[in-house]
C-alpha cells in the first residue's frame, strides 16, 4: 500500500517573535515523516484582546497549541481555553523555568521577550555576522588573524552557511576555498589566533550538490569538469594534504547537518563555546 502525507494543525501563540517556538515545533514534528505540520504561527500575543481571534482561528481549524506566554494569567486562560476546545497544548517554555526556579532556589522575572534584549551578546553577534560576510569566499584576506576561526574547503563543502551559523553565535569566521593547484593566503598559513578548519565530503556527495546546483554560463566555465568524479577526488586529496601539511583539524561533512559541523568545530576550540 502507498504511503501517503497527512497534514495537521500546529498553532504556535508567542509573546515574543515566535523563533523558539517555530524551532521546538520543526523538531518535534520532522520526527514524524508520514505527518506535515501546517503552521500557524501569532507572534506578539501579549494581552486577551489579541488572543481571542487567534483561540478562534484554533476552534476552526484545531490541531497541536504549542505557546510561549510568560504572563501567567495569559498561559492560564489559553490552557483552559484549548481545554474546551479538546485539542492539546503545551507550554513550552514552563517546565524549563520550573527547572531552573528549583534548581537555583529564585523565581523568574518573568519578562517578555527578554531573549532580545540587546546586550553585549548581542552586539557580539552582529560585529560577527559583519566579519563573517566580509571575509566570505576569501575576501578581505589580509585580516583573517582578527577571525576567531577560518574554514576552509572545496566548493560544496557548506563553508558560507556553517560560517554564517557560527557568526550568529557570536564567533567571527571567515571562509576561503580550496582550488587544485591554487595556494592558500600567506596571511592564512601565518595566522596564529584563529581554529582553521578543513571540510571535506565524500566525491559522490559533492559531486550530487554540484549537480543539483544551478550553474550561470561564466565564461570558460567547465561543467563537466566541475561534476567529474575524479576530478573531484583529486580536490579532495589536494585539500588533505594541504590540512594535514598545516596538522589543521579536518571534519567530514556529508553525513552532517550545518548545526552538527558547528557543534563539531565548537568543540574543537573549547574556548568559543
Amino acid at each position: 500500500m502507498e504511503n501517503r502525507t497527512s497534514f495537521f494543525h500546529l498553532h504556535l501563540i508567542s509573546d515574543s517573535t515566535g523563533e523558539t517556538l517555530i524551532s521546538a515545533g520543526r523538531a518535534a514534528s520532522v520526527q514524524f515523516h508520514a505527518s506535515q505540520p501546517i503552521e500557524h504561527v501569532y507572534p506578539l500575543i501579549r494581552n486577551r484582546k489579541q488572543l481571542l481571534p487567534v483561540l478562534e482561528a484554533i476552534d476552526h481549524s484545531p490541531g497541536i497549541v504549542l505557546y510561549t506566554i510568560v504572563d501567567r494569567e495569559l498561559a492560564d486562560f489559553i490552557a483552559e481555553r484549548c481545554r474546551e476546545m479538546g485539542v492539546p497544548s503545551v507550554n513550552v517554555l514552563e517546565p524549563v523555568m520550573n527547572v531552573f526556579q528549583t534548581y537555583l532556589g529564585a523565581t523568574s522575572r518573568r519578562r517578555v521577550g527578554a531573549q532580545h534584549v540587546m546586550n553585549a551578546d548581542y552586539f557580539a553577534r552582529i560585529e560577527a555576522l559583519n566579519f563573517t560576510m566580509d571575509h566570505d569566499d576569501g575576501q578581505m584576506p589580509d585580516d583573517y588573524d582578527d577571525a576567531d576561526v577560518v574554514i576552509i574547503g572545496i566548493s560544496r563543502t557548506s563553508k558560507t552557511p556553517t560560517s554564517i551559523y557560527l557568526a550568529n553565535r557570536g564567533i567571527k569566521t571567515a571562509n576561503i576555498p580550496i582550488v587544485h593547484g591554487v595556494p592558500l593566503p600567506e596571511s592564512l598559513i601565518k595566522a596564529t589566533k584563529p581554529l582553521i578548519v578543513g571540510l571535506v565530503a565524500t566525491t559522490d556527495r559533492i559531486s550530487q550538490v554540484r549537480e543539483n546546483r544551478i550553474l550561470g554560463t561564466t565564461p570558460g566555465f567547465d561543467r563537466g569538469d566541475y561534476t567529474d568524479r575524479a576530478s573531484i577526488s583529486e580536490e579532495l586529496k589536494y585539500a588533505r594534504s594541504l590540512c594535514a601539511r598545516q596538522n589543521w583539524p579536518i571534519i567530514d561533512v556529508t553525513r552532517r547537518s550545518i548545526e552538527e559541523t558547528a557543534a563539531a568545530i565548537v568543540a574543537l576550540r573549547p574556548k568559543l563555546r
